[in-house]
């Protein structure tokens, strides 16, 4: 079966969690305490690997727990509903124990109480069922046609009884129903086959991670008295059933030698399924070893026999405790090791919930574990697991996403929506992006930065334009990197290190910008054998893009843009000053007359231009299309040459025959024409 969906109700900080959908992998981010362990913690219970561990009433919400108490007995609250589907092979099985056409629900609904009782919900056809039987019990066709007109069991039966004559097959067919259904019904009977194929959830932790030294004396005390084993032991308990060993054998010193070397072969097993994976050190191995306890030491590493877990690293010919070493190499180890024991004896399908997996592993190997999950785990299993890191985030499938907030009043709720979430909840989705956005800029060879995003905005549109027109636009090559200003200059240069070709910037030639850039180039630390160059916006030093545009059109854009915030439109005159640019100008007025809080958004009508931009365009002016390909023809003559101005030549030349890019109009110079991919 193949969980679809799920819903907690009623469980610790989880009053509704809402229906949360299930892919072969889902990751849920929230912060801490937000209640992503409690849904694990809930969609365990629902079928336990262990089948130790049901649902109890101090799990109940401490908010409602005094007045649930009372109707616990006679009214127990549902905790998990689960939404499965059935696979192909188990529908095919089911047909052939109860019936085809039997089951007509394309999904199967089971919910578990506090009481640990389980509730199907699925449609279903008994006469389909009353069919079979038929068929299977091989009885003449008289009787056969006699009988199928029943349309449950209970009917078949009371049909058959009521036989005056009884042949052998009908007597054992009397006997075979009443075996079956004398105390539970058709549909209990599909139950019961439908929970033998229910998916095992397999929970685990950094408390499961396995000890570096185990008394043996101790694990066994505990197991023959019936207590129960932490999570820790019962890793531990699962690298002994890979190997076939017992605690006896552990006990046994004549089974010494065996013992290691059944411990250590299954060791290089793992850590060579491991390593497929764990690129950080590939110089460790695993080591076990037998000796007696320590009185020194404290209970129960005290008395009897001490298993002692090691790790030796090749590279330094070194070997520590287990205890000792990368707790995110331990962990990993310790994963695998109960997962292959897990996947080795059950014979079903598994949900496996990782509560905050790799948590102290480096951020890259991070990476390397979600590549485990994809190819490893989620191969043959699904994996639901939490995290607050931005490295355990696979941007390639943001569906999989499930944030998880508790808000005031609600509890936990669990959502596939980011908008609807605090800042908090999805801030290691936003680093995850950021870092993704800033690997994607920083590894182009051609970086051309810029103040904002309202720059990119307005060279894409005046890029479009100017190839409409044939002429020259920003070359495709260049990516654009808005820094926030001059002042990021210095490090975002240092981000890029030698990795580029080409850096350039597009912005007004302050005297202090221009001291910005004779730092970045003549800095001593870090020499550059590619310096920063500097493209002004237009052939003077005081200009920003906004300049481009003749000043009647941008304010404009302004004024329709501030619309509803501005008592009156802004004009030339309220912003006539000495200031050369005119966003600066606006800046000045805004904060003067207390405009939208005093704060003028350059990325306001930038934005308003891009979503009008249909109608808009048609009235900007040719002088400024020509400012614009200037611009470009002077930012790209920056970049090598190459295969693009190759064909940019040739495209020009097939212009030139054709006389579609003749001489410019009204007397203008020619323009050159663009390549555009």
């Amino acid at each position: 079966m193949k969980l679809v969906r799920a819903r907690v109700t009623d469980f610790k900080s989880i009053d509704d969690s809402g229906w949360v959908d299930i892919d072969s992998v889902t990751s849920m981010v929230g912060k801490n305490e937000s209640g992503k362990t409690a849904f694990l913690g809930a969609l365990k219970r629902l079928n336990p690997v262990d089948g130790t561990q049901g649902f109890e009433l101090k799990d109940y919400p401490r908010k409602g727990y005094v007045k649930y108490r009372r109707q616990h007995k006679s009214d127990p609250a549902t905790v998990i509903t689960a939404v499965l589907k059935l696979s192909d092979q188990e529908r095919e099985e089911l047909a052939a124990r109860v019936g085809a056409g039997v089951l007509l629900s394309e999904e199967i609904v089971v919910s578990k109480n506090y009481k640990n009782v389980f509730t199907w919900e699925f449609e279903m056809d008994e006469g389909a069922m009353v069919q079979h039987l038929l068929r299977s019990a091989e009885l003449p066709p008289e009787i056969t046609n006699h009988a199928g007109n029943a349309r449950s069991t209970s009917e078949l039966l009371n049909t058959l009884e009521a036989l005056d004559v009884k042949p052998v097959a009908v007597g054992r067919l009397i006997t075979s129903l009443y075996g079956k259904f004398r105390e539970k019904s058709a549909k209990q009977t599909v139950e019961e086959l439908l929970h033998s194929m229910l998916p095992k959830f397999v929970y685990f932790d950094e408390y499961s991670t396995m000890r570096g030294r185990i008394s043996i004396q101790d694990i066994c005390r505990r197991a023959e008295a019936g207590e129960a084993i932490d999570e820790s032991d019962r890793t531990f308990m699962s690298l002994l059933t890979l190997v076939g060993a017992d605690l006896d054998d552990l006990q046994s010193q004549m089974n010494y030698e065996y013992l290691k070397a059944e411990l250590e072969s299954a060791s290089i097993s793992i850590s060579d399924e491991m390593f497929e994976y764990w690129v950080q050190n590939k110089q460790l191995r695993v080591e076990f070893d037998l000796s007696p306890a320590n009185p020194a030491d404290p209970p129960p590493l005290n008395e009897g026999t001490i298993l002692h877990v090691r790790i030796w690293n090749n590279r330094h010919r070194v070997s520590v405790p287990f205890d000792d070493r990368s707790k995110g190499f331990v962990w990993f180890f310790s994963f695998l090791t109960y997962f292959s024991r897990i996947e080795e004896e059950e014979d079903c399908d598994l949900v496996l919930l990782l509560d905050e997996p790799g948590l102290n592993l480096h951020a890259l190997a991070q990476a390397d574990f979600l590549r485990f999950i994809d190819e490893r785990l989620a191969s043959k299993h699904q994996v639901i697991y939490t995290t607050h890191s931005p490295f355990m985030i696979n941007l390639n499938h943001l569906h999989r996403i499930r944030t998880v907030q508790d808000v005031d009043d609600r509890g936990t709720v669990i959502s596939a929506d980011t908008l609807s979430n605090d800042q908090e909840t999805i801030f290691p989705l936003q680093v995850a992006l950021g870092h993704n956005l800033a690997n994607t800029l920083f590894l182009a060879p051609h970086c051309l930065m810029v103040n904002s995003a309202a720059d990119l905005i307005y060279l894409q549109i005046l890029g479009e334009i100017c190839a409409a027109k044939g002429y020259q636009r920003l070359d495709p090559r260049w990516v654009v990197i808005p820094v926030g200003g001059a002042d990021n200059l210095p490090m975002f240069v240092s981000l890029l290190g030698e990795n580029y070709v080409s850096v350039a910037v597009l912005m007004d030639v302050t005297p202090k910008n221009k001291a910005k850039l004779d730092m970045i180039n003549h800095n001593n630390v870090i020499q550059r054998n590619n310096p920063v160059k500097w493209v002004e916006v237009q052939k003077v030093r005081t200009a920003d893009i906004e300049d481009i545009f003749d000043s009647a059109f941008y304010l404009r854009l302004v004024n329709e843009a501030y619309a509803g915030e501005l008592q009156e439109t802004v004009s030339m005159k309220a912003i006539s000053a000495k200031e050369p640019r005119i966003a600066r100008r606006l800046e000045a007025h805004f904060e003067a007359e207390g405009i939208a809080g005093g704060q003028f958004d350059p990325y306001k009508p930038a934005a308003w231009l891009l979503e009008h931009h249909a109608h808009l365009r048609n009235e900007i002016s040719d002088e400024v299309i020509e400012r614009a390909m200037s611009m470009f023809q002077r930012v790209n003559s920056l970049l090598p040459h190459d295969g693009f101005n190759s064909m940019m030549a040739a495209h020009d030349a097939k212009g030139s025959a054709n006389g579609s890019h003749g001489a410019a109009k009204n007397g203008r110079k020619r323009l050159a024409p663009s390549f555009t991919i």
